[in-house]
C-alpha cells in the first residue's frame, strides 16, 4: 500500500510557517497497514470548508528493485492527542482529535482536531466546541518566535498556498487579525478585512486601523489599500487611501510628521518635522524643522553614536531664525540663535592610560530664553552655561607623569560674559621620596621628605556674548604658565600628635605685562601693553599639628541609648609668606587743583594670568576645630546596636595674623550638618562671628564689640540649607533613578532635580520619566483601582542667608522650593512644581503637569499658570515608536509684548 500522510504532515507544516519547499517521497511496502477498526464515539466538527469524501483506494504494490530516496526529514516528527489517533484507510485520512499536537525540531502545531487529507494532499486544523458549545482549542502555530492564532487552517500540498481563517500574529509591535488570508507563498500573504493595533488587548483594543485589503510581509511590513482608523470600535475620520507601516525591529529611516499650533508673535507654524536618518548600527541623525508664517524658521541637527566598550555621545545643534511683529511695523525685531551640545565620554575599559571626555554646551545667552520650540523650564531658568572638552594621558614610568589638555567655557546668561580657556595644558610629576628606605615603611621627618613638579599652562579668553568668536575675542587673549614645586614631609610626635611641615616654590611665566603712568594732559591713568616674555618667583613655608581625641559616655546596655562618643579633631597651623616688594615700581600724581600730590604703586604683573605677588609679608597662625557626635541606638532587645550620628562636622576655625598691625583676629567661622533623617535629610548651617566692633561708617575698627557697649561677638551672616527627596519607594524597598547624565535640564546646565519643571519630549513624556508596570489585568478592578499603596515622590529645597556685615540685619534670602508627582490610580499622575520666596513675598516659577496613560496613548498636559514663561502644551498620542507620528499637539504661549 502506498501511503503519503506522514510526508504531508511534515511537509505542511514546513510550508505553512515559511519553510522551503520539500518534496514528499514514497514508502513501498509489500502489505497495506493493518490498524484494529474502532467505531469513533465523537463525530467531528464541520468546518465552513466543504470536503468531499473520497473513495479509498489502497493500492498494493510489489517490492521495488530500485532503492527509495533518502529521506529529506532531518529530525523526527512527534504527534500525539489526549482523546485518540486515528487512520481512516476507507477515507485516507489520519484523524488527531483533542489536544492535538505535532512538532517537528522548532516547528510546533495544536489544535482541538488535525487531519490530513492523503488524497487530496491538505491538511486541515481547527477547534472543537467544549461542553457549553464554545469554541475552544483554536490552532497555534509556532516556530521560534513567530506564533500564529487562527479559527482555523486549510493547506493544499500540491499548489503550495493556504487559507487561513481569522488569524492572529503579532508581528514587532503590531497585533494582526485577519478574517481570511491568503498564502501566496513562503513571504508573501494576501488578508481580507484586516485589524491591526499595538493595542495590549487584542480581543477589544482601544484603537485599530481597518483595512479592507493588505499586503502582508512578516518581520519586513504592511502594505494597506484604503484605510481607516477606528477609536473604541468607532471609525473617524482619519483614513488614508493606501498606507505603509514598517514592521522590523531595527531603526530605519523615516520622516517625522510635524506638529502645528498658532504662536502669539509669530503666526501659525509647523514644528518638529523632518527625517531620520539610520545611518548604520553606531550612529544615527536627526533633522528637525520650524516654520512660521511671519518668515521664522528653526533647524536642529541631533546625533546620537556609540561603540560597545570603547566610547558613547550625542551631538545636538539649534539654530533659530525669530522674526518678531510684521515688517514695517515700529515694534519689529529680527534676531537669531544658536545652541550647541556635545557630550562624550569614554569607556573605562578603552583604555586605561588616557581618556577623552565633552560636556560642551554653549550657544547664544538667550537661546533658552527666547527660543519658541523650548519646553524645558528648568533649562530656562539656567544662569550659566559651561563646557569642558579634556584628555588626559598616564604614562607608567618610574616617576609616574600624568599629562592632560583641557578646553573649558563659562558663560553667564545675564551678563553675557564669557569667560573660556583654550586650551589648558597641565602636567605633574608622581611624588618622589628621595630618603625612602628600600625595604620598610617610611619613618621620621628624613625619610617622608617628598617633592613633586607641577605644571599649569593657560590661554585664556575674556569676552562678551557679541564677540564670541570674533577677531576681537582673541586680541585680548591672555597667556602664562605656571611651575610649582611642593617640598613636604610629614612625622608622628609623642605618638598621638600629627606633624607635617613644608614649602612650596611657584615661578610664574607671562607673555604681556602693563606698564602704567599718569598723563598730566589727560589727567588720568595709562596703561601700555609690553609684549614679550616675563617671569617672577614667590615661596612659601607652613607647618600644622594636629591629633584626634575621642570622649565616650555609656549608659545602661537596657536603655536604647547605650553610648555616646564625642571626636574631636583640634589642630593649630603656621603660615608665612615673604614680602615680594621687589617686584613693585611707583608713578606720582601731581598736585592740581583739590588733589594733592601723591605716589602710587603698582606692579607689571597686574591684569597678567595669576596677578603680581603678595607685597605685604604676612605671618599667622591658624586655628582649627572639627567635632563629630556620634550615638549607639538599640532599636529592640534583640536588635544589633547601630550607629547614628547626631551632628556631623561642627568645625570652628579662625586665624591670627602675626606681622599685621590692627584687626590681627579673623572672624570665627562655624560650619556643620546635623542630620534630621539618616543618610535623607541633612540640614547645613553656619555662621561667621566677629569680635571687632564698628564705627558710624560701618567699618570695622580696631577695638573690641564687647567693649564698644554690644555684645562678645557680632553675627557678620548666617545660613540655613537642606535638601530632602523622598518617596513610596522608601517604604517599599523600590529604588529611584539617580542617573544625572540621563537628565535634560542637567546636561542643559541646569538642577539634576525638577525644582523648576520638567519639560517634554517630541512624543509628549516628560524628560527623565520613568514609566511603572502597570498592575495586572487579571488583579481585578478593585485591586487596579482602589489600591492602598499610591506612589508618590517629594522634593524639598531650603535656603536662608542672614546679612549684618554693616548693620542691615536683614534676611538677603529666604525662600522654599518643591516638586512632586502622585500617581492616583495605575493610570493617572499629577505633578507640580513651585516654590515661595518669603523676601519678596512671591511665588517662585511654578508648573503644574498632568498624564493620563491610555493603554496604548499617551496624554500630558503641561502649565505654568503665571509669571514670564505663561504657557500651556497639550499632547495626545499612539506610545508605539512606530505610530509616533500619529498625535496631536497643542501649545500657547503668553503674548510677551504685553
Amino acid at each position: 500500500m502506498r501511503t503519503n500522510i506522514l510526508h504531508i504532515l511534515s511537509c505542511s507544516i514546513f510550508l505553512l510557517l515559511n519553510l522551503p519547499q520539500i518534496a514528499a517521497q514514497e514508502i513501498k511496502t509489500k502489505e497495506g497497514i493493518r490498524i484494529p477498526a474502532e467505531r469513533d464515539t465523537v463525530a467531528p466538527v464541520q468546518d465552513s470548508i466543504e470536503i468531499e469524501a473520497p473513495v479509498p483506494v489502497i493500492n498494493i504494490t510489489p517490492q521495488d528493485s530500485v532503492k527509495p530516496k533518502n529521506q529529506m526529514l532531518t529530525d523526527q516528527v512527534v504527534y500525539t492527542a489526549e482523546d485518540y489517533m486515528r487512520l481512516s484507510p476507507r477515507e485516507n485520512r489520519l484523524y488527531l482529535y483533542d489536544q492535538a499536537e505535532v512538532t517537528y525540531g522548532d516547528i510546533n502545531i495544536t489544535a482541538g482536531m488535525i487531519i490530513l487529507d492523503n488524497e487530496k494532499n491538505e491538511v486541515y486544523a481547527y477547534g472543537i466546541p467544549d461542553s457549553t458549545g464554545t469554541y475552544t482549542q483554536k490552532p497555534v502555530f509556532t516556530q521560534a518566535q513567530s506564533v500564529v492564532r487562527p479559527d482555523s487552517i486549510r493547506f493544499n500540498f500540491e499548489t503550495e498556498k493556504a487559507l487561513v481563517f481569522n488569524s492572529r500574529t503579532e508581528q514587532g509591535e503590531f497585533k494582526v487579525f485577519g478574517a481570511v488570508t491568503k498564502r501566496e507563498n513562503d513571504s508573501v500573504f494576501y488578508m481580507k478585512n484586516v485589524k491591526f493595533t499595538t493595542s495590549e488587548d487584542e480581543e477589544d483594543p482601544d484603537y485599530y486601523f481597518y483595512a479592507r485589503k493588505i499586503k502582508f510581509v512578516p518581520d519586513k511590513k504592511i502594505v494597506s489599500g484604503l484605510v481607516n482608523m477606528y477609536i473604541a470600535d468607532v471609525p473617524t475620520p482619519l483614513g488614508l487611501p493606501f498606507g505603509y507601516f514598517p514592521m522590523t525591529d531595527e531603526e530605519t529611516s523615516g520622516f517625522i510628521i510635524p506638529s502645528f499650533g498658532e504662536d502669539n508673535n509669530r503666526g501659525y507654524y509647523l514644528q518638529n518635522g523632518g527625517y531620520y536618518f539610520a545611518i548604520s548600527d553606531y550612529v544615527d541623525l536627526t533633522t528637525l524643522g520650524d516654520y512660521y508664517t511671519n518668515g521664522s524658521y528653526g533647524l536642529r541637527l541631533e546625533s546620537s553614536y556609540a561603540l560597545r566598550y570603547r566610547f558613547r555621545g550625542n551631538l545636538s545643534f539649534r539654530y533659530e531664525k525669530l522674526i518678531n511683529s510684521e515688517r514695517g511695523f515700529p515694534d519689529y525685531s529680527e534676531g537669531s540663535i544658536y545652541n550647541l551640545r556635545w557630550y562624550h565620554t569614554q569607556d573605562q575599559k578603552a583604555n586605561p592610560t588616557s581618556r577623552f571626555s565633552a560636556s560642551v554646551n554653549l550657544g547664544s545667552s538667550d537661546y533658552y530664553q527666547a527660543s519658541t520650540n523650548q519646553s524645558n523650564s528648568g533649562s530656562r531658568l539656567t544662569n550659566t552655561l559651561s563646557s569642558s572638552v579634556s584628555y588626559s594621558k598616564t604614562f607608567p614610568i618610574e616617576p609616574q607623569v600624568n599629562l592632560s589638555i583641557t578646553a573649558t567655557h563659562s558663560q553667564n546668561t545675564n551678563t553675557q560674559q564669557i569667560n573660556m580657556t583654550l586650551p589648558t595644558i597641565q602636567a605633574s610629576v608622581a611624588r618622589i621620596y628621595p630618603f625612602e628606605p628600600k625595604i620598610g615603611a617610611k619613618k621620621g621627618i628624613i625619610e617622608n621628605i617628598n617633592f613633586q613638579y607641577n605644571f599649569r599652562g593657560e590661554n585664556r579668553f575674556t569676552t562678551t556674548d557679541s564677540l564670541f568668536f570674533k577677531p576681537e575675542m582673541f586680541e585680548n587673549a591672555v597667556m602664562g604658565a605656571q611651575h610649582t614645586v611642593p617640598l613636604t614631609t610629614n612625622f608622628k610626635l609623642f605618638n598621638y600628635l600629627s606633624v607635617s611641615a613644608g614649602g612650596n616654590y611657584t615661578e610664574n611665566w607671562v607673555f604681556k605685562t602693563f606698564d602704567r603712568s599718569f598723563d598730566e594732559e589727560l589727567q588720568r591713568e595709562v596703561i601700555d601693553t609690553i609684549s614679550g616674555f616675563d617671569s617672577f618667583r614667590t615661596y612659601n613655608f607652613n607647618t600644622s599639628i594636629g591629633t584626634t581625641i575621642y570622649g565616650t559616655v555609656n549608659f545602661s546596655p537596657d536603655s536604647k541609648y547605650q553610648a555616646i562618643r564625642h571626636v574631636m579633631r583640634p589642630s593649630i597651623s603656621y603660615n608665612i609668606n615673604p614680602g615680594f616688594d621687589y617686584y613693585y615700581d611707583t608713578y606720582l600724581i601731581p598736585e592740581a587743583a583739590g588733589r594733592e600730590e601723591r605716589e602710587v604703586e603698582y606692579s607689571r604683573f597686574q591684569g597678567t594670568l595669576y596677578g603680581p605677588p603678595g607685597k605685604n609679608f604676612s605671618s599667622s597662625i591658624g586655628f582649627a576645630l572639627s567635632n563629630t557626635f556620634e550615638a549607639k541606638v538599640k532599636d529592640s532587645a534583640d536588635a544589633e546596636p547601630r550607629k547614628v550620628k547626631l551632628l556631623n562636622n561642627l568645625n570652628v576655625s579662625t586665624s591670627y595674623n602675626l606681622a599685621g598691625d590692627s584687626l590681627k583676629l579673623s572672624p570665627i567661622s562655624i560650619r556643620g550638618t546635623l542630620p534630621i533623617i539618616q543618610q535623607k535629610l541633612d540640614v547645613n548651617f553656619g555662621t561667621n562671628l566677629d569680635i571687632y566692633a564698628l564705627n558710624n561708617d560701618n567699618r570695622r575698627i580696631d577695638k573690641l564689640n564687647i567693649n564698644n557697649g554690644g555684645s562678645l561677638f557680632r553675627m557678620t551672616n548666617a545660613n540655613v540649607s537642606f535638601g530632602y527627596s523622598f518617596s513610596s519607594r522608601d517604604f517599599t524597598g523600590g529604588k529611584e533613578n539617580t542617573n544625572r547624565l540621563s537628565n535634560e535640564t542637567f546636561r542643559n546646565g541646569g538642577r539634576p532635580d525638577d525644582l523648576f519643571g520638567k519639560g517634554m519630549e517630541l512624543d509628549g513624556t516628560f524628560y527623565d520619566e520613568q514609566e511603572e508596570d502597570v498592575a495586572d489585568e487579571e488583579e481585578g478592578p478593585e485591586n487596579k483601582w482602589y489600591n492602598f499603596e499610591i506612589p508618590w515622590d517629594l522634593r524639598l529645597a531650603y535656603t536662608m542667608n542672614y546679612s549684618n556685615t554693616a548693620r542691615q540685619n536683614e534676611i538677603s534670602s529666604h525662600s522654599l522650593m518643591f516638586s512632586g508627582d502622585v500617581e492616583l490610580s495605575p493610570r493617572w499622575t499629577v505633578g507640580a512644581s513651585s516654590g515661595y520666596d518669603f523676601v519678596n513675598q512671591g511665588f517662585t516659577h511654578t508648573q503644574l503637569r498632568f498624564a493620563r496613560d491610555l493603554k496604548s496613548w499617551r496624554m500630558t498636559f503641561n502649565w505654568t499658570p503665571f509669571g514670564r514663561y505663561e504657557q500651556w502644551n497639550f499632547f495626545i498620542g499612539i506610545k508605539s515608536a512606530l505610530l509616533r507620528d500619529i498625535k496631536y499637539e497643542k501649545r500657547r504661549q503668553r503674548d510677551r509684548q504685553l
